[in-house]
């Protein structure tokens, strides 16, 4: 048995860490460590302290997490650790960003363009017209379809992204031993037969209770580049999902209804209070986003002051990870790099002080 992967999905397990926890630990020691390091140790650290210490040397029971690695293997379900490679990098610009998600599909979840579509489950028939003439003119710019795979909007999306060939990933809130709701089972396999995929980070045997759908929006919101609401009430999970996006600093829009209309009484809330952008047509995303022509964008020269300047090891590795991708949150340096934090601080100033590097709002770093 995969002794990484049976540590990594119990470090989802242990009582009193969650996300944010694991996140803190892991920037100490890897997932097989944490279970083997003293509680002396692991209550100094800061977010952690005497209760969630005890919580993990506590922690006996593996058998849980050795069923779900049979489950897993069993049904070729891809595992992804906050770690990995392959873990979809915007999340770990997420606070809370999962500690393991569970997959299955072929969608690249790294892809360079992702636009998360949600609204509501109850929709009316401007909310299907409005769905599928922007994911139809989507279609041309190889955009990587997200939503929920719930009823209404989320649904429409997923089909439409199908029908015009755009791989679709559906984020669950529970299990893949099962669909929610039964009656996308087939929508499911459609997705995954075409290049999709579907993701969540529950394991199997997890009901889709209602207080699994929040967490699960976070995840929508956080693996996009944008938020599109279609059409939703004042209440609902759309206007939780739109809140999350607005919160890790992503891009909102919505379609505007009439001011009558209760069901498109949460986009226009969103648009008056300044949360979400009004949206009338694809060209309107695409122009905000800077999608346009970025065939001649991708030839620029990177930047050659590095040639130049002798770096420490330490600002050679900061360096590298910012070549990989145009912005990086402090807690991805912090992870990818395996320096203390201090040392990623004081790599970060130098390299600032050369002008090599610039600081973003939202904690955010790029390459000058």
């Amino acid at each position: 048995m995969n002794s990484e992967l049976l540590y990594q999905l119990s470090l989802t397990l242990i009582p009193n860490i969650g996300p944010v926890q694991a996140k803190i630990l892991l920037q100490h020691c890897n997932a097989e460590e944490i279970f083997h390091t003293k509680k002396s140790y692991l209550e100094k650290i800061e977010g952690i302290g005497t209760i969630r210490a005890a919580s993990i040397t506590s922690f006996k029971d593996f058998t849980k997490a050795e069923e779900e690695i049979k489950f897993i293997e069993k049904y070729r379900i891809k595992t992804l650790f906050i770690t990995d490679n392959d873990y979809p990098k915007r999340l770990l610009n997420c606070y809370d960003s999962p500690t393991l998600l569970y997959y299955k599909g072929e969608a690249d979840l790294n892809a360079s363009k992702t636009v998360a579509i949600i609204g509501t489950r109850s929709h009316t028939d401007y909310a299907k017209q409005m769905t599928d003439k922007l994911i139809k003119d989507l279609a041309a710019q190889h955009i990587t379809i997200v939503s929920g795979l719930a009823f209404g909007v989320d649904a429409i999306a997923h089909k439409a992204a199908v029908k015009n060939n755009l791989p679709t990933i559906g984020v669950l809130g529970h299990g893949l031993d099962q669909i929610y709701p039964a009656e996308h089972a087939g929508l499911a396999k459609d997705m995954i037969k075409h290049g999709g995929g579907l993701l969540t980070e529950f394991p199997s045997n997890t009901k889709p209770d209602k207080h699994n759908f929040p967490t699960r929006n976070r995840v929508v919101a956080g693996m996009s580049d944008a938020t599109i609401v279609i059409e939703t009430g004042i209440k609902g999970g759309s206007m939780i999902t739109a809140e999350l996006a607005n919160g890790y600093n992503k891009d909102v829009f919505a379609f505007p209804g009439k001011v009558t209309d209760t069901k498109s009484a949460g986009c226009n809330h969103l648009i008056k209070n300044n949360k979400a952008m009004l949206l009338t047509d694809t060209e309107e995303l695409i122009e905000v986003m800077g999608w346009q022509d970025k065939k001649s964008q991708k030839t620029k020269i990177k930047t050659q002051k590095e040639l130049f300047i002798e770096l420490s090891a330490d600002e050679k590795i900061i360096v590298a990870i910012l070549n990989e991708k145009e912005t990086a949150h402090i807690d991805e340096i912090n992870l990818k790099s395996g320096l203390s934090s201090s040392a990623v601080a004081a790599a970060i100033l130098n390299l600032e002080l050369q002008n090599l590097m610039v600081s973003l709002p939202g904690k955010l770093y790029r390459l000058s």
